[in-house]
């Protein structure tokens, strides 16, 4: 999943990775050279766990709903008189 989008506006949102006390993008940005720029820092790590442990509460709620049939499937009869 990519977090590069431009707006109409030309807002920019990108990652990037903070190494050597420098923001590195992971590819070009649409800046001019020394152009000035707000940086809005939002760490993506914990983002990343937290929509991890939403995944496996999910497949925890999905797993005790029982939503798997017993028994043999019904024929294409038997579902037309069910209508």
């Amino acid at each position: 999943m990519s977090l590069e989008s431009e707006s109409a506006t030309g807002s920019q949102v990108t990652g990037a990775i903070y190494s050597g006390g420098v923001l590195k993008p992971p590819g070009e940005v649409s800046l001019n050279e020394s152009e000035r720029v707000r940086l809005i820092i939002e760490r993506t790590e914990q983002a990343d766990s937290n929509r991890q442990l939403a995944v496996e509460r999910l497949r925890a709620g999905i797993e005790q709903m029982r939503f798997f049939l017993r028994g043999p499937l019904p024929s294409g009869d038997a579902l037309r008189d069910r209508i």
